[in-house]
């Protein structure tokens, strides 16, 4: 375990409040923050106690009264001795304590930094480093339960276990290279099959997942479809209880997408209201109706909202056609409940022929109902049902699926009975792509690179 120069940097969020915490991490740490804490001597102070004391200028003039929490290396955060000094949350205080420290010779922390040396000093693998970052910007409790998962190691324990196996396979692959002449074979290859197909069915979930790991970290983007006057502006109102998108009884009204957020039982909702479908009149009309043929491709949900009042059967059966012609998920909801007859509800869902949400946007009924549905669709995803490990970071993705990709070639290789070389050359690319996955193979600028996105001070 070794200490870098010491960094102090807030630790709690910018801005006037009751109380402020600035982390000092590297070598000497203790010592140096024992200069200008007036108290108890901190180099003689047990790991992981507090203690109130005074923090005052170089002339003793006095800043503010402050508690240091002392913890020694390896027990803390960054592995490294750290200071916690908690003082009042003002930022002339806050300005006045980093001054001091950096006269002590105490570097500004760059950001993430903190959790960098920690990922340096082996405190967690580089996917439960990113997921510190998760954590912390996580708004809901789908995404709160993902980072938390990965933070105590979800896939990438596992990945590592299995990559050490892999490697001892490509040794055996190598030393087979080192007698090309003479006919051997030190790594069994069924053996190696199996190993190669074990990896793959661990990734192939975890490949999966991604979409709706997106989804979770990022919001259920949530199209909200329909033909002019179905309600979809009178839906978005009403989901939001706010007037956020312009109401009339005249066709083509919202001529742009109008984005807004929702949280539905722990989930958020990317809401997006749209031109109605139906042949444009003008040409800013057709710009508005081809964002909402966007918006669909790139939705996760899309909500289908028919006024049920004046559609008809074979205009429903029809645009249910269509929907389904993306291939995207999606739910049926039923406007204008309070104006439609029980034969007419009754003929429409005939046709349907699956479940339909029914609602009165106007009057405002049936919103729970609709928003359980909402959930329930999202829900029914296995991972985040069941909070199990969900890829949520596109660089994970991209490291799963090139490893994914070099153990096929490894095994088509297999099949075909391929030199050592070749098969070795495969096996190397899925190491690569594993190592860099969980940090054990790394290099500077990928560390800069992700370290940078986190705030100072974590």
């Amino acid at each position: 375990m070794y200490q870098l120069e010491p960094i102090a940097a807030l630790a709690t969020a910018p801005g006037i409040g009751a109380i402020a915490v600035v982390r000092v991490s590297g070598e000497s740490a203790i010592d140096i923050t024992n200069r200008i804490f007036y108290g108890k001597d901190l180099t003689r102070q047990a790991s992981h106690t507090a203690h109130f004391g005074t923090l005052r200028n170089t002339d003793g003039s006095l800043i503010d009264e402050v508690v240091a929490t002392v913890f020694r290396a390896p027990k803390s955060f960054t592995k490294e001795d750290v200071v916690e000094i908690s003082c009042h949350g003002s930022e002339f205080i806050i300005q006045q304590l980093l001054r001091r420290l950096t006269a002590e010779g105490v570097r500004l922390a760059r950001p993430g930094e903190f959790t960098q040396r920690a990922f340096l000093n082996g405190q967690f693998d580089l996917v439960q480093a990113e997921a510190v970052a998760d954590l912390i910007a996580s708004d809901s409790d789908a995404s709160h339960r993902a980072a938390l998962t990965q933070l105590r190691g979800g896939f990438s324990k596992q990945l590592k276990t299995l990559r050490q196996q892999l490697i001892d396979f490509v040794a055996l692959v190598e030393l087979e290279l080192d007698f090309g002449e003479e006919d051997v074979e030190f790594a069994h290859r069924e053996q190696l099959r199996q190993l190669m197909l074990d990896i793959r069915r661990v990734l192939h979930p975890l490949i999966e997942s991604f979409s709706a790991g997106n989804a979770i970290k990022n919001g259920v983007p949530t199209v909200i479809v329909g033909k002019p006057n179905a309600g979809k502006s009178t839906l978005l109102n009403a989901l939001l209880n706010e007037e956020k998108a312009i109401v009339s009884d005249i066709p083509g009204t919202t001529r742009d997408v109008i984005e807004d957020e929702l949280f539905i039982d722990g989930l958020r909702f990317r809401l997006i209201d749209t031109a109605g479908l139906r042949q444009a009149t003008d040409q800013i009309e057709a710009i508005g109706i081809e964002r909402t043929q966007q918006k669909m491709r790139d939705a996760a949900l899309v909500v289908y909202l028919f006024d049920g009042k004046n559609i008809t059967p074979d205009e429903l059966q029809s645009a249910i056609q269509e929907i389904r012609l993306s291939g995207k998920p999606y739910i049926l909801v039923g406007n204008k409940l309070d104006a439609l007859t029980d034969e007419k509800k009754q003929a429409l869902e005939n046709v349907a022929g699956e479940k339909v949400a029914w609602i009165s946007a106007a009057q405002q009924t049936h919103l729970d109902e609709l928003k359980a549905v909402l959930s329930s669709r999202v829900r029914t995803d296995t991972a985040v049902q069941t909070g199990s490990a969900v890829v949520t970071n596109a660089r994970h993705y991209e490291h799963l699926t090139g490893t994914d990709d070099a153990l096929a070639r490894a095994i088509s290789g297999l099949d075909a009975s391929v030199t050592p070389d070749w098969l070795a050359m495969d096996l190397r690319v899925a190491l690569r792509h594993l190592g860099e996955l969980t940090g054990e193979i790394t290099t500077d600028d990928l560390l800069d690179s992700i370290f940078s996105k986190f705030c100072i001070g974590k």
